[in-house]
């Protein structure tokens, strides 16, 4: 009696797993135990899900682990846990950042070499670019965004959903109010900017902050997915930090102590963000996505000090070229990392995510593609060197305000008014004027007085500089210029530039279109441009619009005002 009972059960693990005994063992000797017994072998999706978070302005010194008074104790938790970026590079504005991150392509092999996508612009991502969501989506993905595009709108083709997501919820501009989700680009100029799909989000509306709203979807498309059945890709990108600082004020009491109030909101969206993120993780294990999940955390660019963020010790801020503007925060999440609690200190730029998730998602990456990201994962999960040797950060050939700069500066290759930006090894290389320049240390935020010389230190531009080179790796706040010691370093350089330069499309950077009007659309900010398939009579609709949108502006000031009161209310 006692060995048949014995079989009896190895039957019964057998057929059931290990789930059933509250046992884990590994997928492995599950695997090759199911396949012995002769059971048929029905294998889960292999390829892993992939969450990208994505966060607005938020400064290198802005996560606990790097030493912040801001706390963020899950954002901590999941990157000593996984594996830390510290060599990490962005682009130094919003755009720039995204069409990087959507194509595995440079700026300047886009067109989108200078600024952002303006709202009232007819620009975008152009269509003719594969997109990372197109191709997982071709590698067998469910592909959804939540939260803010800001690769342009000015036609349906540029909208999310026709750039590879099966599902789109979230803004398509720049930023907005985080609790109407109202944004005005000038006088006369204002709409709604909330969408679900390719239409207004209205009936969604419940005046939540966008970081608790943007969330809750998030984990709505995890609850309504089966996880087994086809592999997810979910593009999160958190409207939070960027300004307007705003915030529930639960989140401010804990930092009642920062007396600077830019600084003060500003942590208290932080920790709304970390909270955030806490309940999506715990959302993938509730969910049965975790084990075979990849999390991706990145910033867009550095953090703006004027609306609370800090980059410090690094120099400059968002939108520039030094280190403080383009250096981000990030790092991977996963059960998968063969090297968890590590740094990876190798060379990695945003466009190295497309081909790094596409190979890794079991997808193809043509030639034609013709990227400028590398995969490394490799170098990420397993410590390897990164394939990556060099970055251009851009070459803007529209903004020329070097008053000094010139061709003799460059040595005749290189005309440095153009504002351009290289890393090649442990080298970086700036021509033109590379931005706001000072460092801005903690103590700005408080109300001590900046005594020493770090703390008042600020850059004249009236020296005439109109190039610079410094060794990153030895001088990472770049304190040191060393363009006159080394003239062959910044001649070897300025040939790369030339040799990149040689690359670039034409600048897209259309003007003003004053149909973009959201009074022309019924008070939405929206697609304004018709392609030539759709009829006239339907472009003179849009205009017709304009006469009765004043019934529109009326309801929305009244349920502005509402919310207004309502907020008060709620906050005491």
């Amino acid at each position: 009696m006692f060995l048949p009972g014995l079989f009896l059960l190895f039957l019964l693990f057998l057929l059931f797993g290990p789930t059933a005994w509250g046992v884990h063992v590994s997928w492995e000797n599950w695997r090759s135990a199911q396949l012995n017994s002769g059971a048929e072998f029905e294998p889960p999706a292999s390829k892993p899900h992939i969450v990208f978070i994505l966060v607005d302005d938020q400064g290198f010194r802005d996560v606990g682990y790097h030493g912040s008074e801001i706390k963020t104790p899950n954002l901590d938790r999941l990157a000593a846990q996984g594996v830390k970026l510290e060599n990490y590079y962005v682009q130094p504005l919003c755009s720039p950042s995204r069409s990087q991150l959507m194509t595995g392509r440079y700026q300047i092999h886009t067109g989108l070499q200078h600024s952002i996508i303006r709202a009232t612009q007819p620009n975008c991502l152009p269509v003719e670019d594969v997109t990372l969501p197109q191709k997982l989506r071709e590698a067998g993905y469910s592909t959804h965004m939540v939260g803010k595009w800001h690769l342009g709108f000015y036609k349906r083709s540029c909208l999310p959903t026709q750039r590879g997501f099966d599902t789109f919820f979230g803004s398509l501009l720049g930023s907005g109010d985080y609790y109407s989700h109202y944004k005005c680009e000038g006088a006369g100029m204002c709409g709604y900017d909330l969408y679900e799909g390719e239409e207004a989000a209205w009936e969604q509306d419940r005046g939540l902050y966008s970081t608790v709203m943007f969330t809750r979807k998030a984990i709505n498309l995890l609850a309504n997915h089966n996880p087994h059945s086809q592999p997810l890709f979910l593009y999160l990108a958190y409207q939070a930090v960027h300004s307007p600082l705003q915030v529930p004020a639960r989140y401010v009491e804990r930092y009642k102590g920062i007396p600077n109030p830019h600084r003060r909101k500003y942590a208290a969206m932080v920790s709304c963000l970390d909270e955030a993120i806490h309940n999506l993780t715990q959302a993938l294990k509730h969910y049965g996505y975790y084990d075979n999940t990849v999390i991706v955390y990145s910033t867009d660019n550095g953090g703006q000090p004027l609306a609370g963020g800090s980059n410090w010790p690094l120099r400059g801020s968002k939108a520039t070229y030094w280190e403080g503007g383009i250096r981000g925060v990030g790092f991977v999440h996963s059960p998968l990392l063969v090297k968890k609690g590590s740094k990876c200190r190798g060379l990695i730029h945003i466009t190295d995510w497309f081909p790094t998730l596409v190979t890794l998602g079991g997808g193809t990456l043509d030639e034609d593609l013709n990227l400028d990201g590398y995969d490394v994962w490799e170098a990420i999960s397993e410590g390897r060197p990164s394939p990556r040797l060099d970055i251009l950060h851009n070459i803007d050939p529209i903004y020329t305000k070097a008053k000094n700069g010139s061709w003799k500066a460059g040595y005749g290759l290189w005309n440095t008014a153009i504002q351009a930006a290289l890393r090649v090894g442990h080298w970086k290389l700036l021509t033109g004027v590379p931005g706001y320049s000072d460092w801005v240390p903690p103590q700005t935020f408080s109300n001590q007085r900046l005594t020493t010389r770090h703390h008042n230190e600020r850059v004249r531009w009236d020296r005439g500089k109109s190039i610079w080179l410094f060794n990153i790796t030895a001088d990472p706040y770049e304190r040191v210029d060393l363009s006159q010691r080394f003239p062959h370093i910044v001649k070897k350089m300025l040939m790369r530039l030339v040799q990149f330069n040689k690359t670039a499309v034409p600048v897209r950077y259309p003007a003003k279109d004053l149909r973009s009007n959201p009074q022309y659309n019924g008070g939405v900010w929206g697609p304004w441009f018709k392609d030539q398939k759709q009829n006239w009579e339907e472009e003179e609709d849009g205009y017709n619009n304009m006469f009765t949108n004043h019934l529109t502006k009326r309801w929305w000031k009244n349920k502005s005002k509402k919310r207004k009161i309502k907020r008060r209310a709620e906050h005491g």
